[in-house]
């Protein structure tokens, strides 16, 4: 199985180590260790409620574990002195002021963190937003919004990132798009963390798949060692997860 101890690179690590959160009588995240190491996109799988999103905002210090710990980088998100610089990510495209232009949303994050104007400008044109800079935020379609939230990602040039479904909203042209940024993200050596439902997508993107049910590890492999033994990653990604469903649950 792929991961191991975490290793420092320069370009980012994302290591958990016995990960557990708690809410009350809910056990969310149940002793999860794994490892996500650079140049790959490494895909996060499970069914609603396994434990998905909440693992991300432990990692992103929005939640705090109950014990064990997520580091990026070797330390714990809340110490890094210029989080942006070293960790990007796409949680919930949702979450944005409606009343800011699209530039003034990335100038205000950007300016947290000692990032200046001529970046936003930058990160704007690479996610095709460029000639919608000054327009509000709250009259964007969702996959426009999914845009925005992957250039606020990049505008510190990190090199770990977290995309949760981002692919939610956009029309195939679109999907290939964040297809190929991935890939090539991943490619400049970057750490890619990608959630998604859609085993197709994850299929051509990822490399490496973390499989989680109900809160702990079901599977840590390469896309080829999933489709040697399955005959695809869909069928992999159902037989392996067969006794984790919860159906009726609320949170992934």
């Amino acid at each position: 199985m792929w991961g191991g101890p975490a290793v420092p690179q320069p370009n980012g690590v994302i290591d958990l180590q016995h990960l557990t959160k708690r809410y009350g009588r809910t056990l969310a995240v149940d002793d999860l260790s794994f490892t996500v190491l650079p140049g790959h996109v490494t895909g996060f799988l499970g069914p609603n409620g396994a434990g998905k999103s909440t693992t991300m905002r432990l990692v992103l210090g929005l939640d705090a574990p109950s014990s064990g710990a997520a580091l990026v980088n070797g330390k714990r998100y809340a110490s890094l002195p210029r989080p942006m610089h070293e960790v990007g990510a796409l949680l919930d495209a949702g979450a944005m002021h409606g009343g800011r232009s699209a530039f003034n949303h990335l100038l205000c994050l950007a300016r947290t963190n000692g990032i200046g104007p001529g970046r936003v400008s930058e990160m704007l044109e690479r996610v095709g937003l460029a000639g919608v800079a000054q327009k509000h935020v709250g009259g964007f379609s969702l996959g426009m919004k999914q845009r925005l939230g992957i250039a606020a990602a990049l505008l510190g040039d990190p090199g770990v990132l977290m995309f949760d479904e981002p692919v939610n909203g956009l029309d195939p042209d679109g999907v290939r798009w964040i297809r190929d940024l991935m890939r090539s993200l991943a490619a400049e050596g970057r750490t890619i963390l990608l959630s998604s439902h859609l085993m197709s997508e994850m299929a051509l993107t990822a490399d490496h798949i973390v499989i989680v049910g109900r809160g702990k590890l079901i599977a840590e492999e390469t896309v080829q060692e999933l489709t040697t033994r399955y005959p695809s990653l869909e069928d992999a990604y159902l037989a392996l997860t067969a006794g984790s469903l919860e159906y009726g649950a609320s949170g992934s």
